[in-house]
C-alpha cells in the first residue's frame, strides 16, 4: 500500500497542465481522460495559444484521491502537470503578496519552497522579470505566516502561476509527481560545434524520457547505436558525445565535424529497409515520414531484438495530433503484444514543434 504524501489531505480544485502555445486542445483532452480514469468529477477548459489547460472539479477533493492523475509524465503534451488549490484574482498592483499568503494559509498546507512561473507565451514572458523580483518578498511573507518550512524537504513546492498580471494560480508540486524544471522546460545550451539544432531535441529527450538512474545505466560509453535518417548528424553527434559508436544511415551527407570523431560509420542506405547484421544497444530515428510508418518501424526493431532501446520522433498532422499519437500507441501495442511487456514514453518536448518524441524498450 502506498504511503500518504505530505499533501494528501490538501483540498484540491483540479489540475493545471503547461504546454506549448497552440497545443492546449490536445492537452485538455489528455487531462480530461486522466480525470475520468481517477473518478474525478469536473470539467476541462483551455483557451487557444495561452500555454496551459485547466481541469476543475465540481467540489474541492483531497489530493490523495487524485491517484496517478497528477503524474506529469503521463500526458504527452504536458510539460508540467500540477494539482491546484486556489486561484487568486484581482491582485492589487502594490500588494500582491497579502492575498496570495492568505490563500495559502487558508489551505492549511505547508510548503518547502516557492516557485513563480508564467505560461510559455510571448505575452506571458514579459512577466518573467517580475517573477524573479517577487520571489524573495513572497517567500519572506510566507515564512512569517508559517506557510513555508525550508528545512522540511519532504514538503511539496508551492508553484504560483501568473496567467496575467492580476491572476495567480496556486499549486502543490510533490516530489516524483511533477517536473523538476521551472515551467517544465530544461535549460539547455546549443553547443557551438554541433552540426544542427536537432541535437538539442535528443539531448532533451535523454533528460525528459529517461529516469535519472537510467541515464547512467542504459546509456553508456562503449555501446553501439544506429541513427536512422542521420544527416547532417545532429543526433549522431549527441550519441558520440556520450561515447557511443554510431552507424549513421542516410543517403545524404554527414558533417565533417561528426565524421572527424572516428566513432561514426556512415552508410548510404534507406532507413526503412536497412537492418544491422547483429543487434545494437540503441537505435534513434528522426526521419520525416508518416507517424504510423515510423511507429511500426520502431516496434519492429524492438520486437525483433535488433535494438534494446530506441528514441524516435513522430511528425504529427496539424489537425489530428492527439489522434495520431493514440494511433501510434495502438500500432506499437499490437506489434509487441506477443513479444512481452514494454515501456513506451511519449512527450512533446520544448524543442519539438509539430512532432513528439518517444522512448521504447521491452521490460526486463
Amino acid at each position: 500500500m502506498n504511503q500518504p504524501t505530505p499533501a494528501a489531505g490538501l483540498l484540491s480544485s483540479g489540475l493545471i497542465g503547461y504546454c506549448r502555445a497552440g497545443f492546449e486542445k490536445e492537452l485538455a483532452g489528455e487531462i480530461d481522460d486522466l480525470a475520468v480514469e481517477a473518478g474525478l468529477l469536473g470539467f476541462v477548459r483551455a483557451e487557444p495559444n495561452t500555454g496551459y489547460a485547466v481541469f476543475e472539479t465540481f467540489e474541492p477533493t483531497p489530493l490523495g484521491s487524485f491517484g496517478a492523475a497528477t503524474d506529469w509524465r503521463r500526458p504527452c503534451f504536458a510539460r508540467q502537470l500540477l494539482p491546484w488549490f486556489a486561484r487568486v484574482d484581482k491582485l492589487p498592483e502594490r500588494d500582491r503578496a497579502t492575498p496570495i499568503v492568505a490563500a495559502v494559509k487558508a489551505s492549511g498546507q505547508r510548503f518547502s519552497s516557492v516557485l513563480l512561473e508564467t505560461p510559455d507565451t510571448d505575452e506571458a514572458k514579459q512577466r518573467s522579470g517580475f517573477c524573479k523580483r517577487f520571489t524573495e518578498p513572497l517567500s519572506t511573507a510566507l515564512e512569517k505566516a508559517g506557510c513555508l518550512r525550508s528545512s522540511r524537504t519532504g514538503l511539496p513546492v508551492l508553484h504560483v502561476l501568473f496567467t496575467d498580471a492580476n491572476t495567480a494560480w496556486l499549486m502543490a508540486g510533490e516530489s516524483g509527481q511533477c517536473s523538476t524544471w521551472p515551467m517544465g522546460i530544461p535549460r539547455l545550451r546549443m553547443p557551438s560545434n554541433a552540426p544542427s539544432r536537432s541535437t538539442m531535441k535528443l539531448a532533451e529527450a535523454f533528460m525528459i524520457l529517461l529516469e535519472e538512474g537510467e541515464r547512467d545505466t542504459i546509456l553508456r560509453a562503449g555501446q553501439r547505436a544506429v541513427d536512422l535518417g542521420a544527416a547532417p548528424g545532429g543526433w549522431t553527434w549527441q550519441l558520440v558525445g556520450r561515447g557511443l559508436r554510431v552507424t549513421a544511415i542516410d543517403n545524404g551527407p554527414m558533417r565533417d565535424t561528426v565524421m572527424a570523431t572516428e566513432m561514426v560509420q556512415h552508410l548510404k542506405a534507406d532507413g526503412f529497409t536497412w537492418r544491422p547484421q547483429r543487434p545494437v544497444d540503441w537505435m534513434v530515428c528522426d526521419m520525416v515520414e508518416q507517424p504510423s510508418r515510423i511507429a511500426s518501424l520502431m516496434a519492429d526493431w524492438i520486437g525483433s531484438g535488433r535494438c534494446r532501446y530506441t528514441i524516435f520522433n513522430l511528425k504529427l498532422p496539424m489537425k489530428r495530433r492527439l489522434e495520431a499519437v493514440e494511433q501510434c500507441r495502438e500500432l506499437i501495442r499490437k506489434r509487441l503484444k506477443s513479444v512481452g511487456p514494454y515501456d513506451l514514453r511519449i512527450k512533446h518536448l520544448y524543442h519539438d514543434r509539430e512532432e513528439v518524441t518517444a522512448f521504447l524498450t521491452l521490460r526486463r
